[in-house]
């Protein structure tokens, strides 16, 4: 006899509630919470007019769900949204042994596809890919310590704009030259490790000696011409500024191959890894993609063997 069939299984309205104290305990944020609800309570409610129950959903009553929910004009990335939604419940039901298996992730693949391989869609995009060489100038050409940490970081450790921003100077192991993102701000990111090299550790030193002298009593990494924390529009006009002065950006043409942003320098990242013949998977651990599978690979990577070939395999620049 299946657990399932043991289990006292309460009704829709105390296994919502149960839902959101779950996600309260795994410390989700408010706005979170609150759609998770919503769209969740709407999800029972639709299976409760077929008469079915939660834990008797299966690929067909997802079907049934997302038909019904195109057929009311939801367009693609509302539905994705909301299987997250529906998935993240049916994943408590199943650690609360309400049902033996989460049935969401598979017809999400089918249907919605949600495991987009950013890194895929990051290599076919029309952004410029500048070579390893005018990499190396652009950062030599920057004067400024700080504006050349910036465009170092962003190009050596592929981070996003949002979370160069976010760093304090607390998050970086110079021992280990790693950096450790904090998971209240990322938490969609798959890996909160990245690793920088001894160049790197150079031009980001520099910079630190300056802010202490300028800023000592702020936690953010990199700091504004106001003292405070730099802002997204402050690592742009860097980076573009930058790329103007040496021509690598043309900021009158309308052609993407003509412009250079901070997204750039993380294609840079992963193209010249990938060129370098880095493994697929790590450039993916290392840029904190959306997870490829429904079976978590990255539980099964060793992350001391990712920082060995990030630095055998991460372009020098002569910095």
């Amino acid at each position: 006899m299946s657990q399932q069939a043991v289990v006292q299984v309460p009704a829709s309205e105390q296994l919502l509630a149960m839902f959101v104290e779950d996600c309260h305990i795994r410390g989700l944020t408010a706005e979170t919470i609150r759609r998770y609800r919503s769209v969740t309570g709407s999800f029972l409610r639709f299976i409760e007019q077929g008469n079915v129950k939660a834990v008797n959903v299966d690929k067909h009553v997802l079907q049934d769900y997302i038909r019904v929910r195109r057929s009311d004009g939801i367009d693609q990335k509302t539905l994705e949204n909301g299987l997250s939604a529906v998935s993240s419940f049916f994943g408590f039901l199943a650690f609360e042994d309400y049902v033996e298996k989460n049935p969401v992730p598979e017809v999400r693949k089918r249907y919605l596809n949600p495991y987009k391989k950013e890194m895929h869609d990051d290599l076919d995009s029309p952004r410029k890919l500048i070579s390893v060489a005018e990499m190396s100038m652009l950062i030599n050409s920057i004067l400024d310590s700080r504006d050349k940490a910036i465009v170092t970081m962003l190009a050596k450790t592929g981070l996003r704009r949002g979370e160069l921003i976010s760093l304090n100077v607390t998050d970086i192991d110079w021992a280990g030259q790693s950096i450790t993102l904090q998971r209240n701000r990322f938490r969609k990111r798959s890996n909160r490790c990245v690793f920088f090299d001894d160049e790197t550790a150079r031009v980001l030193r520099r910079w630190l000696v300056q802010r202490e002298t300028m800023h000592p009593t702020v936690p953010a990494f990199f700091v504004g011409e106001k003292g405070d924390r730099l802002e997204r529009h402050g690592v742009y006009r860097t980076v573009v500024k930058a790329a103007e002065s040496v021509g690598l950006h043309d900021p009158k043409s309308s052609d993407p191959e003509d412009h250079f942003s901070p997204h750039n320098c993380r294609h840079w990242f992963s193209s010249h890894l990938l060129k370098a013949g880095m493994n697929r998977a790590y450039v993916q651990i290392l840029r904190g993609d959306a997870r490829g599978d429904p079976i978590d690979i990255y539980h099964h990577v060793d992350l001391s063997d990712v920082r060995k070939e990030y630095l055998a395999f991460i372009p020098q620049l002569a910095i």
